[in-house]
């Protein structure tokens, strides 16, 4: 996503401005989990590191979305001590402007990329106390919070910052507790040729030509159910949903979900689920119904979807008593998250990342989770179908197709 989006700003008679940041910060563990109070760690610190590209007002997506600002960030995270081990997280982020006066900017921003740590699971078997917060070396990273810039001279700003990472694997591979921290930071962004790209004439730009789009889905992924299981199990999502626009930048809509997780089975060590059953196909299926939404920044879109399941075979066989329904493992179909389901709960989240690779066809990133546990990662490819405006129909046809420039 940042290589497409530095690639496609225009250019100038010279330079291009940009900034570089430089931030330090610490932090706290929030709901640290139990192996994180028995690591003990000191307070999470780090520095983060930023490029970034300023609005020059030529795309579409930049007016729509009040100028945002664009950058790709590493940050370097010191995690509490030698067996929480350190981090470095490489990131595409973007900040949208939401408080402005002479000397002083607020901004929200969003982050989402990879982090690499030295210490996880396997490589911490001999401690006396073993990492189980992280089970593998590559994990995602997602982060949002709250800048203040304060401008000390046309060149250099004051940067302080609020915000909240979250790193965890998505279940590809067992133990994944993870970590959320809430951090404060401060630092520089020093601004390069500010002046330049002044003379470009900002573009005014027509709302899109379409209000309502279909989106058709397919995704997979693996899932690693038990820290003792020898294998991960197959996991697939295909995905109906019809999208409507209130904004050029935002949509919701309804969809309809159908599941398919092979580590619903009798071959985990996972004691969620039965030994003595042997699962079908069918029962390793569900269906639910999902209110979407998608926030559009330009061939970028984030999607936030939550669910109910109206077909869950799974509810049916668990292998603990449940402690609000007894031992007949029968639960209704909107049963509470106590007790076995406390991980398989009757509703559904799921948000991720779609990029348009070329016309309407796009590839996209989804975790699915229920509550706060993550299910799986999935990676698919799909096409959105954006049907016309009746009155643009004589122009574009009645499916819009986004390789056209519809503002020229």
């Amino acid at each position: 996503m940042a290589t497409t989006v530095f690639a496609q700003e225009p250019q100038t008679s010279g330079n291009r401005p940009f900034s570089i940041k430089v931030q330090g910060f610490m932090g706290g563990y929030l709901s640290p989990s139990g192996n994180i109070k028995d690591i003990s760690p000191n307070a999470p610190t780090g520095i983060n590191f930023g490029v970034e590209l300023p609005s020059t007002r030529q795309k579409p997506w930049q007016q729509y979305l009040n100028d945002p600002t664009v950058g790709i960030g590493m940050s370097y995270l010191n995690l509490g001590n030698d067996v929480m081990g350190e981090g470095i997280a490489l990131y595409p982020y973007i900040m949208i402007n939401a408080l402005s006066a002479d000397r002083c900017q607020v901004k929200l921003k969003v982050a989402s990329g990879l982090v690499a740590v030295n210490n996880h699971y396997k490589m911490t078997l001999d401690e006396e106390i073993p990492n189980r917060t992280f089970g593998s070396l590559l994990n995602a990273y997602l982060s949002a919070g709250l800048n203040g810039d304060f401008s000390i001279n046309r060149n250099l700003k004051i940067n302080t910052e609020l915000g909240f990472y979250h790193i965890s694997n998505g279940r590809i591979s067992e133990p994944n507790k993870g970590v959320n921290v809430l951090y404060g930071g401060v630092g520089l962004i020093a601004t390069l040729n500010p002046d330049e790209g002044k003379e470009l004439e900002p573009k005014k730009f027509p709302d899109l030509p379409y209000k309502w789009s279909l989106n058709i889905t397919g995704a997979a992924g693996v899932q690693n159910a038990d820290i003792d299981d020898d294998r991960r199990f197959f996991v697939s999502t295909f995905h109906l949903g019809g999208i409507y626009s209130f904004a050029n930048w935002y949509g919701t809509g309804l969809g309809v979900d159908v599941f398919y997780n092979d580590a619903v089975s009798e071959l985990t060590k996972r004691n969620l689920y039965c030994p003595k059953h042997r699962y079908t196909n069918a029962q390793k299926t569900r269906m639910g119904v999902s209110w979407n939404n998608e926030f559009k920044f330009g061939d970028v879109t984030a999607l936030v979807d939550w669910g109910v399941y109206l077909i869950n075979p799974v509810r049916h066989y668990y292998e603990v008593d449940h402690t609000a329904y007894g031992c007949d493992h029968r639960l209704p179909l909107f049963y509470k998250s106590e007790g076995p389901g406390g991980q398989e709960t009757f509703h559904y989240i799921r948000f991720g990342l779609k990029y348009r690779i070329w016309d309407n066809l796009y590839v996209q990133a989804l975790a699915k989770t229920h509550l706060h546990i993550c299910e799986c990662i999935e990676f698919g490819i799909g096409y959105q179908i954006p049907f016309t405006r009746k009155g643009d129909r004589a122009k574009y046809g009645k499916v819009f197709h986004h390789t056209r420039s519809w503002w020229e």
